[in-house]
């Protein structure tokens, strides 16, 4: 019997009544025996329980993840070997794909093409950090003679893990995928509303080889349970995806005991299309920016400023093409975009609606809540354009995440940058031209980690993602990311015949 047999735990069907607490290779139930009720947003409908974590879970799996770092082997496996296992669970997620993805729709309401293209992805980060951990190490640096310096990456230790509810797997996998590459253990905590494909994913990864303690898995309170991870002193490093003002709450509590941090958090990213864009591309690129994934994105598109010498043709073909957006059962595959998670986001929509027409701006499309055919108990908004907005208004300046583009026209380049970068975020931001020079030039000028020329994807895995001023700081889904998760230890040497005596005694 081969380890990777010895250590897999009894699989359960995906889609299961009741998912349980993944601390040291097992599934168990809370301390507490508490239970927390998991909804489909497209129905509404309960589609399961999950046991609801204590912080006698979280200490449980802090210790288990502290004694599979002090204690184990995987801290000490081969680049090579870790990375063999990484591949396994890109296999066994691969070999599962279609369970993962009804899973991912059920929990999150999302469309049959976002959830596919999220779970690809997912599976992709493993593979690519089972690439990147053979190649990152340290090196060799220069110093006077007869000393040797040299540098070596070891993992930085544990670390406490929280994502949000938008891309469940997928935040899963960035978080996972380069921390166990580099040789630490984790405590995930998902978000309490989309625990089902992490839960899934710890016991994937034990599945495929993982030891006991690497990975834990532990739905549960945010305020309580992520906050507990936070302040722990046997926690290394937190990697926090979610809001601004939540981000920077972490970031006080860290600071107590100096824990390394990474912050993803919000944005309002701006969509720049000039006179001289392909505008029927620019339609099209701009609908995803803005309207994949529900809107429910932080690199959502989300500001749109129009050159006024084509801004009527584009308001025109946009607006229409909004219009013809399909709405409702998440598996038909001719659906383009899919519920809002849970009825408070829908109230928060309706609410930054609601101000941008007391504060004066048009609803140009949408603005209103929908009731699919057969999904009337679900969350749905439709597809909102809003123009004659002014720079100060709410909609403007504030993160919406829901299907919401306020539309605006600019007059030159200088000014299409002053607008992009007049926002207190700096995540994503898409421009649209056919000049070469114009593209590069206004790109090197905006404020945001990730800008996108004339394409709609902000990322695949092995581009650096994350953001500039209260968008956060550090890089995910790229070899930087290793980094992140490992600390430089200088190792310097003295091979001279003579011993060092810089005394003189």
């Amino acid at each position: 019997m081969t380890k990777t047999q010895e250590q897999t735990i009894e699989r359960e069907p995906m889609n299961r009544d009741f998912y349980k607490l993944f601390i040291n290779g097992e599934q168990v139930e809370s301390d507490n025996g508490e239970r927390t009720k998991i909804y489909n947003p497209a129905t509404g409908k309960v589609i399961a329980e999950v046991a609801k974590a204590s912080k006698k879970d979280a200490e449980k799996a802090i210790q288990a993840a502290r004694n599979a770092f002090d204690h184990g082997k995987w801290k000490l496996t081969p680049p090579g070997r870790r990375a063999r296992v990484l591949n396994k669970i890109a296999e066994i997620m691969g070999s599962r794909f279609k369970e993962l993805v009804e899973l991912e729709i059920l929990n999150t309401g999302k469309s049959l093409a976002a959830a596919k293209g999220q779970i690809a992805q997912a599976i992709e980060d493993f593979e690519f950090y089972a690439g990147a951990i053979v190649g990152h190490g340290g090196t060799v640096n220069n110093v006077p003679g007869q000393f040797h310096n040299y540098t070596e990456k070891e993992p930085v230790g544990v670390c406490a893990q929280i994502i949000p509810w938008n891309y469940p797997l997928m935040m899963a996998a960035w978080k996972i995928a380069p921390a166990i590459a580099a040789g630490c253990s984790v405590v995930l905590k998902p978000a309490s509303l989309t625990p089902l494909t992490a839960i899934v994913l710890g016991e994937i990864c034990h599945e495929a080889g993982v030891p006991e303690g690497v990975v834990n898995v532990i739905p549960g309170s945010g305020s309580e349970i992520g906050n507990y991870l936070v302040e722990h002193e046997l926690v290394n490093k937190v990697a926090f995806t979610g809001s601004t003002p939540i981000g920077k709450d972490i970031m006080g509590k860290a600071s107590a005991t100096l824990k390394r941090v990474t912050l993803e958090l919000g944005g309002k990213s701006p969509n720049l299309v000039f006179e001289d864009a392909d505008i029927d591309a620019a339609v099209d690129g701009s609908l995803y920016g803005i309207y994949n994934n529900t809107g429910q994105s932080c690199d959502a598109r989300s500001r749109l400023y129009i050159h006024e010498d084509v801004y009527d043709e584009f308001i025109e073909k946009f607006i229409a093409k909004t219009e013809k957006i399909q709405i409702g059962d998440p598996f038909d595959k001719g659906t383009h975009m899919g519920a809002i998670i849970d009825q408070t986001q829908l109230d928060t929509i309706k609410g930054y609606v609601q101000f941008a027409i007391d504060e004066g701006a048009e609803i140009l499309t949408g603005g209103k809540v929908l009731k699919p055919e057969g999904f009337e108990d679900g969350f749905w908004y439709a597809p909102t354009v809003i123009g004659n907005v002014t720079q100060e208004m709410k909609v403007v300046q504030e993160e919406i995440f829901g299907p919401v583009v306020v539309v605006s026209k600019f007059k030159n380049e200088k000014e299409a940058i002053a607008l992009a970068n007049d926002s207190e975020y700096g995540l994503a931001s898409s421009i649209w031209s056919t000049n070469g020079a114009r593209a590069t030039r206004v790109a090197n000028q905006i404020q945001a980690g990730i800008v996108m020329i004339n394409c709609p994807f902000s990322a695949f895995p092995g581009t650096p993602f994350g953001g500039y001023k209260q968008s956060g700081f550090g890089r995910e889904l790229s070899k930087e990311t290793l980094d992140l998760y490992s600390e430089t230890k200088s190792i310097m040497s003295y091979f001279g015949s003579r011993p060092i005596n810089p005394f003189g005694i």
